[in-house]
């Protein structure tokens, strides 16, 4: 009987197309597991500048409002310190008050400033008027602070403890003793802020 040769060294044909049929998979498994990463990763960017951007929003607001003071202007005709009152049907503040100037006097607006914050076409705007008293009643320069806002309302505190949506009042101090800001986002949220200002 003659002796039997060993069987054949390699891969058949069925084996090799399995063998690429599994590094097929396991390549579309690795891509699809970065492609979800590197999605992911993006959208947390985007969504860290857009909760930063609205930090900076709150922190320049606060700023502004804690160097408001008690002092009436003529821009043409004689304005409250502080006045805040619904600009639309959504009840969107228009607020508008003097704010102390710079600590230096080399500074526009030294002497104080005219400061005002409102919503434009899902845009909140902060407003710059180039000094307190401007009888010639020059235009304000605006400045985009935060686009997808839905709604933006600040609520002044009352001496009986509650909130109004709009001021001055008769009965109340030139300068609220506290606000509160609330901010409606395109997608929903609320975010809300208050300030004691005295």
């Amino acid at each position: 009987m003659p002796p039997q040769r060993g069987a054949a060294g390699g891969f058949t044909l069925v084996e090799a197309l399995v063998a690429i049929a599994i590094l097929g998979v396991v390549a579309l498994l690795a891509w699809r597991a970065t492609d979800a990463m590197t999605g992911s990763e993006a959208q947390i960017s985007g969504e860290t500048r857009h909760w930063q951007q609205l930090d900076a929003v709150f922190a320049r607001m606060e700023a502004d409002m804690r160097r408001a003071i008690p002092r009436a202007v003529r821009v043409p005709a004689l304005q409250p310190p502080w006045s805040a009152a619904p600009d639309d049907a959504e009840g969107d503040t228009l607020l508008v008050f003097s704010r102390a100037g710079p600590d230096s006097v080399d500074e526009p607006g030294a002497a104080g400033q005219r400061v005002g914050y409102d919503l434009r076409r899902g845009r909140l705007e902060v407003v710059y008027w180039p000094q307190l008293d401007d009888p010639s009643g020059a235009a304000p320069v605006a400045y985009a602070l935060a686009d997808g806002v839905a709604r933006f309302r600040v609520l002044q505190l009352t001496g009986s403890g509650a909130w109004s949506a709009t001021w001055p009042r008769a009965d109340e101090d030139a300068i609220p003793r506290a606000v509160r800001i609330e901010l409606t986002l395109e997608d929903g949220g609320l975010i809300t802020r208050t300030l004691a200002l005295r």
